[in-house]
């Protein structure tokens, strides 16, 4: 791919490791903006290396890479997909309704961190020009490569509209994070509450603590490899239950652990010095980022304590500016989780289609924003925060 020119260049390679680290980590993560662990290369390489992304997995890697007189100016987090499990951006019933008109629609193209619904940049440039070259470089990939689609997942502002001047259709969709507005600590959070819901939630976190539960809060070396047996247990329980099967493997965990280990933060629940349930956490720039929770016993609460309670705990005791909790979760709202947009953006090759799903996004955008606003009502905070 190229824009004619010797200047100017856009290439994709099929491991993150045909990429030097220094050069994605400077424009993934630049020291001006806040840390985002799931854009780093070590998060993707530890995905890649463990198996966890690979052709075979449905997930193949072919990263793009924008070269200006032969630097590195831009590089994008790029999969070919076989079908549309993991990415949490649903667009099943777009597939369903194309392949029932006579079209394929897989292989797609998804510019996304694997298995990770946090927002994020994903055209990752120092510039302007630089982030829109790859929005275009994107749509070409797609052409010559002969996909139905491609989907970039959870954007930040400045992709969405940089992916709106590349005619890229936009969609909106909901989480629900938590603000940390200068909280001294949690009880000083829970004052911003009204009486019944401060109430429901100390209630709740006295029942979690009931039974001999002890909570830990354990970072880098103190997580020891029997935390992670256990973790990995419960980690299999749960997405059994999700998904039918683990999307992540054994190994992922032990490769972050090796080469993230002060960006996480293990909360384990245990009971006579034996692991229960756990909750796993990146620690970001400015947030933290709950991702997967897993038990092996039922504890009346501790999932809301040990995923949404103690989260916020760390944050505040840790001057963060937000949680992120993951996915979806309307009973976050409860306990001080706020409704806010997500975004993403779709190019679609084929122009029926395309005209279809553009017309099926803004009665969605619609419905998606109405549904956050009538959300807010619900929200725990007295009337006059």
């Amino acid at each position: 791919m190229a824009d004619g020119s010797d200047a100017l260049l856009a290439r994709s390679v099929s491991s993150i490791d045909d990429i030097d680290g220094d050069i994605w980590n400077a424009l993934a993560n630049p020291a001006d903006q806040p840390f985002n662990p799931f854009i780093a290369h070590e998060f993707l390489r530890a995905l890649e290396r463990s198996g966890s992304v690979a052709p075979d997995a449905g997930w193949a890697p072919m990263h793009l890479v924008l070269e200006e007189h032969g630097a590195v100016t831009g590089v994008a987090p790029l999969y070919a997909k076989g079908h549309s499990q993991g990415e949490y951006v649903f667009d099943h019933h777009w597939a369903d309704a194309y392949m029932r008109a006579g079209g394929r629609y897989y292989p797609k193209l998804v510019c996304a961190a694997p298995f990770t619904p946090v927002p994020g940049p994903r055209l990752l440039a120092k510039t302007n020009a630089s982030r829109f070259q790859l929005a275009v470089a994107l749509r070409q990939a797609t052409q010559q490569m002969g996909a139905s689609s491609l989907h970039v997942n959870f954007t930040t502002d400045q992709d969405q509209a940089t992916l709106a001047r590349a005619d890229f259709l936009q969609r909106i969709g909901e989480q629900f994070h938590w603000f940390n507005r200068d909280y001294k600590s949690f009880d000083d959070f829970l004052g911003q509450l009204s009486s019944r819901k401060r109430k429901a939630i100390r209630r709740e976190r006295r029942d979690a603590h009931a039974e001999g539960v002890a909570i830990r809060h354990l970072m880098g070396a103190d997580i020891e490899e029997r935390h992670w047996d256990a973790f990995w247990v419960f980690y299999q329980d749960t997405s059994a239950r999700k998904w039918g099967e683990p999307y992540l493997t054994r190994g992922f965990f032990r490769l972050v652990a090796e080469c993230m280990p002060e960006r996480l933060l293990m909360i384990v629940a245990e009971r006579a010095g034996e692991p229960i349930a756990a909750a796993l956490n990146f620690i970001g720039g400015d947030t933290l980022y709950g991702r997967y929770w897993g038990c092996t016993e039922d504890v009346p609460f501790l999932h809301f304590e040990i995923c949404y309670h103690q989260a916020i705990d760390y944050a505040i005791a840790n001057g963060l500016s937000r949680v992120e909790a993951g996915a979806q979760g309307q009973h976050k709202i409860a306990r001080g989780y706020e409704p806010i947009p997500t975004y993403s953006a779709h190019w679609i090759c084929d122009d029926g289609f395309r005209g279809a799903i553009d017309n099926y996004l803004e009665a969605e955008r619609a419905q998606t924003g109405m549904e956050i606003e009538a959300l807010r009502d619900y929200m725990p905070f007295k009337k006059t925060t």
